[in-house]
């Protein structure tokens, strides 16, 4: 996991290992300005030596400001390299998440992506802020207070030695137990999300059926699960601060009695035991040592809460596409012929049933394909493996007499474009949408492809025609609207292949069938694949495939499935009777 984030480190290891070097240095003129001020009580306050007085507190004055600017140094470039490394990360993981196959994608929901690049990578900022700070200058303290207080007075510095283990076992005991709670509620977060992102996105269906309470009922119980877990690990983290307090002090109070009775049997003369002015740095160095480790408690604390953070980080990072392209990949795609030869497929690797089970088919290029079948019956699982969203788990996948792990993926999907079931408009203009297809398209080229899908029309009709702002999501405009936009979009790609994956069930049967006549026209040589749910916008096809339950029932022309194909034309007669009944209720 270390190894895993260390990478995006990149050009802020300097800063990192400068904010370490400046934090031993600032330490460092923290441990002498104690030794200064025992000097200046010794020998110069104690004797009335007023040259020694200005000599040990000019010293002293030079210490505090080194040590001010040190402190200073090491607070900025430590913000610097936290803020820096993060940003980082967040990148890594969002140019991982880009590689991702739709099996990769699987494995995360949408939420659990967003929080581990918003709060998860927040939480690893603060914890590696006072990584690189507090947990440097914590133990670097505490080790030179303890050596130079046993430099000091050996009898009165075994109380640290005491101290400090019984307070680092309490404080491993909290942390301990706090880890797993901290762990479960990121865990509970993403759940959290999930909750909001599906009421926002689905609040028009929530208001339909009066279901507000029901998801305000929903969130406040995850919320509450969230609060109750972290009020528990801070009801355990709190007890830092009384642990601390007690065994501060308790030191306190052992140092100043064992130092007071030493300093009376010396008569307070450096030469025969204690002085005041040591005495005086022994409790200096007490309260640095406690408040070093009052400080490593904090970093516990943060890192307890980091860890569970920076594990879901790691894993995102680490998750891999299991689709890549090989050594020397083939960079043009001839036609738009599609061969399925023997192809099965199954989601998980280990599944018991596969989704597509032994598929033969072959397309040539330029042909209509019509592809039709129940729910569920895997038509959309068929036409996802021609673009290589996801890998064929048996059999060869042929485009253009090569298979399509032997392409490169840019020069595959270039070749095919794809308008899937949940059409995606993106915030910004109409042409900004569309030149997702054709970064260099010019207004010629859009309006052309928008003329095919029938957009031209509509989109005239805005005041701000091709420059009309789309909300996030396409919010503002139709369901019809928005699929022929995205068909206009995949049409700017000039593709080999043109899949539709019911991606006309939103517009009227009229301008279905001037949308499958414009590509009969004007795009005569693409291989044109739609899957439909309406008999009328495939029965003109070349081909017509039937699919029930992941296999191929029957392939042919619209008469002869008819004939030949129960399923087929049990979903026409149906179709038939449906358009029937409504052609009455209208007259």
């Amino acid at each position: 996991m270390i190894q895993t984030l260390a990478k995006s480190l990149r050009e802020h290891k300097k800063g990192s290992c400068l904010t370490i070097i400046l934090s031993i240095l600032e330490v460092v003129f923290e441990i002498i300005i104690p030794l200064c001020m025992t000097n200046l009580i010794d020998y110069g306050i104690e004797k009335g030596n007023l040259p020694a007085i200005w000599k040990y507190g000019i010293f002293l004055l030079l210490f505090a400001a080194m040590q001010l600017m040190t402190g200073v140094l090491s607070a900025h470039c430590g913000a610097k390299a936290a803020v820096g490394f993060c940003a980082n990360l967040r990148q890594d993981m969002y140019d991982n998440v880009q590689t991702f196959s739709f099996s990769n994608i699987d494995k995360f929901s949408t939420a659990s992506i967003v929080t581990r690049l918003t709060t998860d990578i927040t939480n690893i900022q603060n914890a590696y802020q006072m990584l690189i700070r507090m947990a440097i200058r914590g133990p670097v303290m505490l080790l030179f207070c303890v050596i130079v207080s046993f430099r000091i007075n050996k009898e009165i510095s075994f109380i640290f030695l005491i101290i400090i283990p019984i307070m680092a076992l309490l404080l491993g005991i909290i942390v301990a137990k706090v880890h797993p709670i901290f762990k479960r509620v990121f865990k509970t977060y993403d759940t959290l999300n999930n909750v909001v992102q599906e009421n926002v996105r689905g609040i028009r269906v929530v208001k339909s059926f009066h279901q507000e309470n029901y998801e305000i009922k929903k969130f406040n119980g995850i919320s509450q699960r969230i609060f109750q877990d972290f009020a528990k690990g801070e009801r355990l983290l709190a007890w830092n601060t009384p642990i601390l307090q007690f065994f501060l002090y308790a030191t306190m109070l052992l140092i100043s009695w064992i130092g007071a009775k030493a300093i009376v049997a010396s008569g307070n003369d450096p030469a025969l035991g204690l002085t005041t002015g040591e005495l005086t740095a022994l409790i200096t160095y007490a309260m640095q040592i406690l408040m070093s480790l009052m400080m490593l408690s904090m970093v516990f604390a943060m890192i307890t809460i980091a860890v569970s953070s920076a594990g879901r980080v790691a894993e995102l990072l680490q998750e891999k596409t299991d689709i890549f392209n090989p050594k020397e990949p083939v960079m043009a795609v001839k036609n738009g012929d599609i061969d399925f030869q023997d192809v099965s497929f199954a989601y998980a690797s280990k599944a018991d049933k596969q989704v597509l089970d032994h598929i033969n088919l072959h397309f040539k290029s330029g042909e209509t394909i019509g592809i039709l079948g129940a729910t569920g019956s895997s038509k959309s699982s068929l036409v996802q493996l021609i673009p290589r969203l996801y890998d064929v788990t048996g059999g060869a996948l042929l485009v253009g007499g090569v298979d399509v792990r032997k392409y490169d993926l840019d020069t595959l999907r270039d070749a095919v474009a794809m308008v899937l079931q949940k059409n995606e408009l993106f915030s910004g203009s109409i042409k900004e949408n569309l030149r997702w297809g054709n970064e260099a398209a010019s207004d010629e080229e859009m309006e052309h492809a928008c003329k095919l899908a029938c957009a031209d029309e509509f989109i005239r009709s805005f005041p701000d025609g091709y420059d009309t702002h789309i909300e996030q999501g396409g919010s503002n405009v139709s369901g019809g609207q928005k699929q022929r936009l995205c068909i206009a979009r995949a049409l700017l790609k000039k593709p080999k292949v043109l899949i539709l994956d019911d991606s006309t069930s939103a517009v009227d049967t009229r301008t279905d069938a001037e949308i499958q006549k414009a590509f009969a026209e004007y795009i005569p040589e693409t291989t044109k694949i739609i899957i439909a749910q309406r008999i009328s916008s495939i029965q003109h096809a070349d081909q017509i495939v039937v699919l029930d339950d992941g296999k191929v029932s029957a392939i042919g022309k619209h008469d002869d499935l008819l004939k030949t194909n129960a399923i087929y034309r049990e979903v026409y007669e149906s179709q038939q009777k449906g358009g029937n009944e409504d052609a009455k209720e209208t007259k």
